[in-house]
């Protein structure tokens, strides 16, 4: 069997937790294991469609002890733009035949991409396309890649949220009134859902289940005749208006989710005598510091990751299932886009603890 001597590594979408762990993890195992050269490309796919080629030669010294904790990718990462379809000097091009020219340049064995299930469904195409060798692991705060019970990530952005719910219970006793949190998803629920549990959130509303303004206010009012003057609200960015309308914003031509908590609170307010704040968390989940789950959820997902290449056993995704990492295909892990369902434990335990989901509740 030939020698592997250098394999990269990038990191690709939305940042969260827990980067900076898979990729030390991916150059001890290297380094250590196996000898293997590892290069750090930087900004995702740009640093091999760029010229020069942007990338850096990875060394025990990138990894000094403060790295682990440190939020985001120390590469950088890029979440715009697809290699198929490249925006440059006003006009449209394929940029893949750069990426796959860029890989042969730096004399590759294999490449490592830590992405969400948009960013590894274009590198396996590229990779069907080209003599590109990957291997992926999985990371989106949202947690919808459906084959992995856990991306790396997710459980910093819930606790993230957590903590906001934490805060926010303070002040809502204070003044009496309703605290609205609105967090992050993406069309899935699960950091709503899991921070809603966790920080005792009365009403949780999520993207996959409907929910009614009377059904609130109901809630609102059992709460008030219990005779606390106060109430904690999570909402799913994507969940959406009553009559079945998204609530975006448009950022640089693009469309995105935002603004529900502020639709709720106005409903709740003007259908009774219930006072709210609104507090949309946006980023701060991404970039919170990594909490000890999603490093070693990091860690285990890079060391696996390495010994996948050594073996060749290319076009693999790593996932947690069972309380160990597995393997399965890149295409059957990227086929089912995973939501909350009826029968979710979580889902179950919220409805039970009293907590208003919306018509499950019924």
């Amino acid at each position: 069997m030939t020698k592997l001597k250098r394999i990269g590594v990038l990191t690709s979408g939305g940042d969260c937790g827990g980067l900076n762990a898979v990729i030390r993890a991916i150059f001890l195992r290297a380094k250590k294991k196996y000898n293997i050269e590892v290069y750090g490309i930087r900004n995702g796919t740009l640093g091999l469609i760029n010229r020069p080629l942007d990338y850096e030669v990875l060394t025990y010294k990138s990894f000094q002890g403060f790295l682990i904790k440190q939020g985001g990718t120390f590469l950088g990462t890029n979440n715009k733009g697809n290699p198929f379809k490249f925006f440059k000097d006003g006009k449209y091009i394929d940029a893949t035949k750069k990426i796959a020219a860029a890989y042969k340049s730096l004399k590759l064995d294999g490449l490592i991409i830590i992405g969400g299930d948009g960013s590894m469904k274009i590198l396996k195409k590229i990779s069907d396309l080209t003599d590109i060798n990957i291997v992926a692991i999985p990371k989106t705060i949202d947690n919808d890649v459906g084959v992995t019970e856990y991306s790396v990530g997710f459980n910093t952005a819930v606790d993230a949220a957590t903590k906001a719910l934490d805060s926010l219970q303070s002040t809502a006793a204070s003044h009496g009134r309703a605290m609205i949190l609105e967090v992050m998803g993406r069309d899935a629920g699960h950091i709503a859902l899991n921070a809603g549990i966790a920080g005792g959130a009365d009403i949780i509303l999520i993207p996959e289940i409907k929910y009614t303004i009377a059904g609130i206010i109901n809630k609102l009012n059992e709460i008030k005749k219990n005779k606390i003057g106060h109430s904690l609200i999570i909402i799913a960015e994507s969940v959406k208006k009553e009559n079945g309308e998204n609530v975006t914003n448009n950022y640089s031509n693009q469309m995105r989710f935002g603004g529900i908590g502020y639709y709720i609170a106005q409903e709740i307010m003007k259908n009774s005598d219930m006072e709210c704040r609104v507090t949309s968390l946006g980023h701060i989940q991404r970039g919170a510091t990594p909490v000890a789950i999603d490093r070693i959820l990091a860690s285990a997902f890079g060391v696996s990751a390495v010994d996948l290449i050594a073996k060749k056993k290319f076009n693999r995704l790593v996932i947690w299932k069972n309380r160990k990492v597995v393997d399965i295909s890149i295409n059957e892990g990227i086929k089912h886009y995973r939501q909350v369902t009826d029968e979710d434990v979580l889902l179950k335990t919220a409805i039970s603890l009293g907590t208003y989901i919306g018509s499950i509740n019924n």
